[in-house]
């Protein structure tokens, strides 16, 4: 059940991070703003078709090199990910949850620079501080899911170990 729900959570991110960013690319002026000097002057920028190519790219090699592994885990694409991951285990269910909520993750957390570059682009009109909470929360996530990451893998590695048969 929480595969499905992982999985739902990966494509509700795809789709708002699409809508998002088309909303973003169509509403960005011929020059993106990187970075901003003290009194709030563009010192750094790039184009508009360089900001859509290059965050198309980030967005589709990250979704590849992130659901790939989940795909060859659940498709069981050769012996070895058979032995480590059968069917019905529980750390098969667990480590696909946690692949799909990492790539949706990525895709929000990748949608949250993307803002953070609009209002850079347009600071004079984002002078509250309403959104650096959602800036300085994007690390705090990743450290999370990495821990959570670890954390299977030692459960795991315990239960190799402890030779305990897998469920299959």
């Amino acid at each position: 059940m929480y595969s499905r729900l992982s999985k739902a959570f990966y494509f509700l991110s795809i789709f708002f991070f699409l809508i998002g960013f088309m909303f973003i690319y169509s509403s960005s002026p011929e020059f993106v703003t990187y970075e901003v000097s003290d009194r709030g002057l563009p010192l750094k920028q790039f184009s508009k078709e360089t900001f859509f190519y290059l965050f198309l790219a980030v967005f589709v090699l990250s979704n590849i090199l992130l659901i790939v592994p989940a795909k060859l885990i659940e498709l069981q694409y050769n012996l070895t990910l058979k032995k480590i991951f059968p069917k019905g285990g529980r750390f098969r269910d667990i480590i696909l949850v946690w692949i799909y909520s990492f790539a949706g993750m990525v895709n929000l957390s990748t949608f949250i620079l993307i803002l953070y570059l609009y209002r850079i682009t347009y600071l004079e009109e984002f002078q509250d501080s309403s959104f650096n909470f959602f800036f300085y929360l994007v690390p705090v996530i990743f450290v999370a899911w990495i821990i959570g990451l670890f954390y299977i893998l030692v459960q795991k590695i315990k239960e190799v170990r402890g030779g305990q048969a897998p469920v299959a």
